[in-house]
């Protein structure tokens, strides 16, 4: 996953920046699973991609919720409420993120590692 470090605002300015189109640059984000009228990053996370950027960024850098709510124009108790968010799904979808367990040894995987 060559940019799965990158936000969302990193990937469209590297589009830009690489002078692919505009429809690619300027597409709506989506995991393509189903389509809404809101994107799918507001049905997920509850805010845009640009703003779940700056609030995955303060909370890796340790910013407190009462930073980020300026930032964003919300709230304290909202910031705050944000962070939860993205802790209670990051541990719900942790066993997405692990690498399989294996019950016997698979030498094509194990030459992978």
């Amino acid at each position: 996953k060559p940019i799965a470090h990158l936000y969302k605002t990193q990937v469209y300015g590297m589009a830009r920046h690489l002078g692919l189109p505009d429809r690619l640059c300027e597409a709506q984000p989506t995991t393509d699973t189903y389509s809404l009228e809101q994107g799918q990053d507001e049905f997920y996370f509850a805010l845009p991609y640009r703003s779940m950027d700056l609030a995955l960024w303060a909370l890796e850098h340790g910013v407190e919720a009462g930073e980020l709510a300026k930032a964003l124009d919300i709230t304290p108790v909202q910031a705050a409420a944000v962070y939860e968010d993205i802790a209670r799904k990051r541990r719900t979808t942790r066993p997405l993120h692990l690498r399989p367990l294996l019950l016997g040894t698979v030498p094509s995987v194990d030459a992978a590692t």
